[in-house]
């Protein structure tokens, strides 16, 4: 199967650099939640449980990205891209570093945001 994710530049050096801050993987969930939208939220790994409706879409520097399966659906089957942006993270997510957050760039939500 294709890998369904890629990352930016950007985006590949702040997972590095988490990765490394954190000593281990963390991983990404695109919930279609309350905070669902273009920003992935990021967990230590095996932090968030992951539920029957979530999809593992690939890597990104050996970190995993999950989906919800119904807003993957509701997206399209292109490839998603991880990318950085100013700002903090959402909720309970770790950052991407000091003042940027991860967010997520699709065919179907190609701007940066909320």
């Amino acid at each position: 199967m294709a890998q369904a994710v890629t990352a930016t530049p950007a985006a590949r050096e702040a997972v590095r650099r988490l990765r490394a801050a954190r000593g281990g993987p963390v991983m990404f969930v695109q919930s279609a939640g309350c905070c669902a939208g273009s920003t992935p939220m990021c967990f230590d790994d095996g932090e968030f449980l992951i539920g029957p409706n979530d999809e593992r879409l690939g890597e990104i520097e050996g970190c995993s990205f999950y989906i919800d399966a119904a807003l993957h659906r509701a997206w399209g089957s292109g490839a998603l891209v991880l990318d950085v942006a100013p700002g903090q993270p959402e909720g309970f997510s770790l950052g991407a570093g000091d003042g940027l957050r991860f967010v997520t760039l699709s065919d179907a939500c190609p701007v940066n945001g909320n």
